[in-house]
Parts: structure tokens; C-alpha cells; sequence
């Protein structure tokens, strides 16, 4: 894939004398939707600090044509590499609004950014309820809608989610996977990791299945709903 927006050949990435991922390949194309998913410990969450600049690796990662090595994270923000990470990583004593606006400290361009604002409180009105009250007072949902608002207002070129259905009750995962097939509908490119692999093969295009740091499978999501070994594996069958 030539074309591809990311392209990642040869990662490895290494916790000491650990190998946390073997050299693995994958590529996510302009408005793909791909995901990654595997057992815990398979190197996953790894893979994506090393995209995302918070990891040294081995190997070769291309966004957008480039080499991204050494390249810090808030160049790769710049760019238009986003990520809404495990854990959600919001400012809990700011507001909601005040955590919105920090995905647009970056732009300089109001209209268009009340206008995201605008879009953003159509797909979570929650939000819109809230502005005014600290995020560390949402719930676990409510605060990954807020991860996924701000995220959103940087403009992302490749949206990356790690694990955006983590500690969630089943209602409210099902709500956020609701506002991720929304957003893959509109053509924002998409990298998901996720524990719940049906949910992940549900709403993506490809998927890669990683194996203590390797890459085991790969190939159309809708391929491996419907492989027995993949369903036996970690689809619970």
C-alpha cells in the first residue's frame, strides 16, 4: 500500500530485556479504518506509543510520507497525528469546555473552530449539558466523550484510539462504538485498539491480530468475524 498514510515496517519495541513487539508490519490507508487487536500483553498499547512519538523503536514509521523518528509528539499533533489515549487523559480540575478547547490550542482560526464546537455538542449533547463542570465530575462514559470531543477538534488526519471501551458498562461502550462508526462514516481516518475484538472487527475496515509481539493474521475485518480460529481465539466461541 503505497498510498498509505501510516506505514509501519519493522516496529520493535523493547522494556529492557523484554521484547514488548518482534518486528510487525502495518499500514492504514486515507480514510481507512483499521484496528489492532490481540491478547493482553500482545503489544498493542506499544505499537502505538511508538506511533504517536512517546516510544523508542526499532524500525521504520512513515506518516504522510515522512519518517516520523525523533520527531516529538506535539509535532506529530501539528501534523495532524492524533490520539485519545488508555485511560482518556483528561485535565480533571478544568472544565469541560476548558478540556474541548485545549484539542484547538493550536488553531488559530475562531469561526471554524465554534463551528467543530457546534458539531461536537451534536454528537455528544452531554457535553453540551456540562461545560461548565470540572471533567474530573463526569463518568467514565461522559469523560470518553470528552477524550473523543477534544481529539476531535484538532482537526485529525489519523485519529488513534487506545482501548476507548475500557472500564465502561456494556450500555455506555455501545453508545461511544455508536459515535466511532459515526465519525468512521464521516471519513476520518481511524487506527483502534481494543479489548473487545467483535466490537473492533465490527467497526473497522482491516484488522491485524498481534500474538506476544507479533503479527499472527491480517487482513478484512469482516473476513475474521467470519474465521472459526479467529472466533475460537478471541472472539470467545
Amino acid at each position: 500500500m503505497s498510498d498509505a498514510l501510516l506505514c509501519v515496517k519493522q516496529l520493535t519495541v523493547s522494556y529492557g530485556g523484554i521484547h514488548a513487539v518482534k518486528g510487525i508490519d502495518f499500514q492504514v490507508a486515507e480514510g481507512e479504518r483499521v484496528t489492532l487487536i490481540g491478547a493482553n500483553g500482545a503489544g498493542k498499547t506499544s505499537s502505538l506509543r511508538a506511533v504517536t512519538g512517546l516510544q523508542r523503536y526499532g524500525g521504520d514509521i512513515r506518516f504522510a510520507g515522512r519518517s516520523i523518528r525523533g520527531v516529538p509528539p506535539y509535532q506529530l499533533l501539528r501534523q495532524g497525528l492524533v490520539m485519545v489515549p488508555e485511560g482518556r487523559g483528561i485535565f480533571s480540575r478544568m472544565t469541560v469546555r476548558e478540556n474541548l478547547l485545549m484539542g484547538a490550542y493550536l488553531r488559530r482560526d475562531g469561526e471554524g473552530i465554534k463551528r467543530d464546537l457546534a458539531e461536537i455538542y451534536s454528537i455528544f449533547p452531554r457535553l453540551q449539558e456540562r461545560l461548565a463542570q470540572p471533567a474530573g465530575l463526569l463518568s467514565g462514559g461522559e469523560q470518553q466523550m470528552l477524550a473523543i470531543g477534544r481529539a476531535l477538534l484538532s482537526r485529525p488526519r489519523l485519529l488513534i484510539l487506545d482501548e476507548p471501551s475500557m472500564g465502561l458498562a456494556p450500555i455506555v461502550v455501545a453508545a461511544i462504538f455508536a459515535v466511532i462508526n459515526r465519525i468512521g462514516r464521516q471519513g476520518v481516518t481511524l487506527l483502534l485498539v481494543e479489548q473487545n475484538a467483535r466490537l473492533a472487527l465490527q467497526s473497522t475496515d482491516r484488522a491485524y491480530v498481534l500474538d506476544s509481539g507479533s503479527v499472527s493474521h491480517s487482513g478484512e475485518s469482516a473476513g475474521m468475524l467470519d474465521d472459526a480460529k479467529i472466533r475460537q481465539a478471541y472472539l470467545g466461541e
